[in-house]
């Protein structure tokens, strides 16, 4: 029993002299995080953004009725249909009241997805501020309009490809250079001709590889509808360079291979879940621009969902290759200065 001890007490060391137990405190934190920036309990955020169309002839009870909503609803003046969809794409509002062409009489809701939050809390309050005005009349909003097309299979599409980018950057690169480090293989390969800037490259162009290797086989297996192809494959080249680069980066940060996944995985959360969420939480739509995952997430995004071109993106894609050019610079100097090798 003595030895069990002992034996437990030494792993458990080792946990944290490789800082692997540190996953035990930092996951449930970021959750923790997470959730409370989803949790929407304070009234400005409650607030529902909808777009109304100048000109359009409202019927009265409804311009009454929300403006005597004024502290729940927000309302957005927009000239016309396709500015409140410019606006729905950069989230400035929740939803446009249209005309609706099925029903006439009535109106639809333009939303970016129809199974999202936003749109459920439009169509609940404007049932109930219907009910309140005229009774169990037919509802104001007769319809659902998604600028989002394609089925949940194709909606998730740009979240599934954003998990493999980080995967190949976060996890599997820092491992493997934190493991040819350990095991010296590194300050042996640096014994030959081969110079560092040959070494990160090949790192760099495998982890692309891999990365785009994955993508092409996800849409194959899926047989997604037809995109921008010249675009997506630009900025799919943009994002597993840039988080190749981090990868490579986050391995020199790291003695060995332990420490190396617990930082991956500390950096990979953060990147994943707030752009992922963006959609559902407006605290998350003001956080997720600042990390570089949602520079790649919503650009994926459009062309996917909304049939984006890249020259409307020229910022994200700049600046996904000037973050991974940094990176890249950096672990060439780390890797000259023999980092923790």
């Amino acid at each position: 029993m003595k030895n069990i001890f002992i034996l437990a007490f030494n792993d458990l060391a080792v946990a944290i002299k490789n800082k692997t137990i540190y996953l035990i405190l930092f996951i449930p934190l970021f959750v923790f995080i997470s959730l409370g920036l989803l949790d929407r309990t304070d009234g400005d955020v409650n607030k529902i953004k909808i777009g109304l169309i100048q000109g359009y002839a409202y019927a009265p009870e409804i311009t009454r009725s929300v403006k005597a909503a004024e502290k729940l609803i927000e309302v957005t003046w927009v000239k016309n249909e396709e500015e409140g969809a410019r606006l729905l794409k950069k989230h400035k509002i929740d939803g446009v009241l249209v005309k609706n062409e099925k029903t006439p009489g009535s109106l639809a809701l333009l939303v970016l997805k129809k199974e999202s939050f936003h749109a459920f809390a439009i169509v609940q309050s404007f049932s109930a501020l219907q009910k309140a005005a005229e009774g169990n009349s037919p509802s104001w909003i007769a319809d659902i309009k998604s600028l989002h097309e394609g089925g949940v299979q194709r909606q998730t599409l740009p979240t599934w490809i954003l998990m493999l980018v980080l995967l190949v950057g976060f996890i599997i690169l820092p491992a493997q250079v934190a493991e040819e480090k350990e095991k010296k293989l590194l300050l042996a390969f640096l014994q030959t001709p081969i110079r560092e800037v040959q070494w990160l490259i090949a790192k760099l162009i495998m982890g692309m590889v891999l990365i785009i290797i994955a993508v092409a086989f996800l849409h194959l297996l899926g047989q997604f509808g037809p995109i921008n192809l010249f675009g997506y494959i630009a900025f799919i080249a943009a994002g597993s360079y840039c988080f190749s680069a981090f990868g490579i980066f986050l391995g020199f940060l790291c003695r060995n291979q332990a420490s190396a996944r617990t930082l991956g995985v500390v950096f990979y959360l953060p990147h994943l879940l707030p752009s992922a969420l963006s959609d559902v939480s407006q605290k998350l739509t003001v956080v997720a621009p600042f990390l570089p995952s949602y520079q790649l997430y919503r650009p994926l995004q459009s062309m996917l969902l909304e049939d984006g071109r890249i020259a409307d993106m020229s910022f994200e894609w700049i600046y996904l290759v000037l973050v991974g050019s940094l990176l890249f610079y950096l672990s060439y100097v780390l890797m000259k200065k023999r980092w923790l090798m």
